[in-house]
């Protein structure tokens, strides 16, 4: 299925148009949940889109959250990033791209596809076929020295 190039920010009509075209029934939640996410290109945890969506009047729980975000993600409307087994990203921006992780802030940014080579990728069997490859770098801050 091929999508329209996005254009940020999105009203609340785009989101209803995006989410529509996504094959996404635009429930007032979703439409909420979406808006938050298609303000500009971002890395968001559920528990940070939690919190942004009830900001103003708790109305939308936890599970409906997670239920959505996971709903988007199988629609391919955004990404799942996966930093490590304990913590997960929703990229709004769901073009081809890779991920650098910065283990000690727990800031994920984006690093253009064309700025990193993968080569050697493994013959694949034959009957599947590559549909992708995300890299994730996974760096931390330079420990400080007290004594020179």
């Amino acid at each position: 299925m091929e999508h329209s190039e996005r254009q940020w920010p999105f009203g609340r009509q785009a989101v209803i148009g995006l989410l529509t075209e996504y094959g996404i029934q635009p429930t007032q939640q979703r439409v909420d949940i979406a808006g938050i996410l298609f303000d500009h290109p971002q890395h968001m945890s559920a528990d940070q889109v939690l919190t942004c969506v009830n900001k103003s009047r708790p109305t939308v729980s936890k599970a409906t959250v997670y239920n959505t975000l996971g709903l988007f993600a199988e629609k391919g409307l955004i990404r799942q990033v996966i930093v490590d087994p304990n913590r997960v990203f929703y990229d709004s921006n769901n073009l081809e791209h890779h991920h650098l992780y910065n283990i000690d802030t727990g800031k994920l940014v984006d690093i253009p596809v064309g700025h990193l080579k993968v080569e050697g990728l493994p013959e694949l069997p034959h009957d599947v076929v590559a549909e992708g490859v995300e890299v994730i770098v996974r760096v931390r801050n330079k420990p400080t020295r007290l004594f020179p």
